[in-house]
């Protein structure tokens, strides 16, 4: 499948894409970023993906803060140009070049693309994921903290350490040691009849998907809360699953060399699963 790039509204071929060497982004990963998945030509929770980006710029003092309908039209732009019935959809906005002309007003750049790749493997959800304990901290005081920020190096250095041990996704806990989410996800435990997951001010990213669970949860009467929970927490789980856009919800059923519950893939975590197709279905009518 082709990859559709849309830059400030102008859509082209990936390779045609080009930004500044002066862009905020590249001197200085000034940067918010949604990853997002596409069913049928819909982006799932479209509206929810551009407030959290739009809201990360105001609370990070932007000078210029994102139109939520120009960014929308990017992202429509390069889904409507996509062939694949699935795709991965990637929106960037960076606060722009760092040498404007006199006469020119500071703007922001604006990129989203489109391609496959959407889909993990089938047996990351018929067998589960083993996942590792990450060796850095999710600090509380970090400005940046609970924002998709294009500064991602530590996390994905933390996910590639998880992948050369043979890990799915590396988890992060706080200083004092509360879990927090994983590299590139949002972590939720079942204990017994409940459904847990750490709390927005851990902090945490407030994830699309991780809201979207926590809705299902209460309208199919699956008790969930937010609560600090702890690796005793975590490994004492009578399940453990992850969520994002990409991955929907993914059974771990190892933490490193730890079993979780039966070391497969539990009701609670299957029953949510169903129902998040459905609501995928609901409102992207085409899953």
């Amino acid at each position: 499948m082709r990859e559709w790039v849309s830059l400030n509204g102008r859509l082209m071929a990936a390779e045609q894409a080009q930004v500044s060497v002066f862009d905020s982004g590249f001197m200085q990963g000034v940067g918010l970023f949604e990853t997002m998945r596409a069913y049928g030509g819909c982006v799932f929770r479209l509206q929810q993906h551009l407030s959290r980006l739009a809201d990360s710029a105001r609370a990070l003092g932007w000078t210029v803060i994102p139109e939520i309908d120009e960014l929308r039209e990017n992202v429509e732009q390069v889904v409507g140009a996509t062939e694949d019935e699935q795709a991965r959809v990637r929106l960037t906005v960076t606060t722009g070049t760092l040498r404007p002309t006199e006469q020119q007003a500071p703007e922001l750049t604006v990129v989203a693309s489109a391609s496959a790749g959407a889909r993990y493997p089938r047996e990351c959800y018929a067998e589960g994921v083993t996942v590792l304990v990450c060796e850095y901290k999710q600090p509380a005081h970090d400005p940046t903290a609970g924002h998709k920020t294009t500064s991602y190096f530590a996390r994905l250095a933390s996910l590639r350490e998880a992948h050369r041990k043979g890990a799915f996704e590396s988890l992060w806990f706080t200083p004092d040691n509360c879990l927090a989410e994983g590299a590139i996800s949002s972590v939720f435990v079942v204990r017994g009849q409940r459904v847990l997951t750490p709390p927005l001010d851990t902090p945490v990213l407030p994830g699309i998907t991780r809201a979207a669970v926590i809705e299902l949860a209460v309208e199919l009467g699956i008790p969930i809360r937010e609560q600090r929970l702890t690796i005793d927490d975590l490994l004492g789980a009578d399940e453990v699953f992850l969520t994002n856009s990409l991955m929907e919800l993914v059974p771990v059923v190892r933490v490193e060399r730890e079993g979780i519950g039966t070391e497969k893939p539990g009701e609670t975590t299957a029953q949510l699963y169903e129902a998040y197709g459905l609501l995928v279905e609901r409102e992207c009518g085409n899953a």
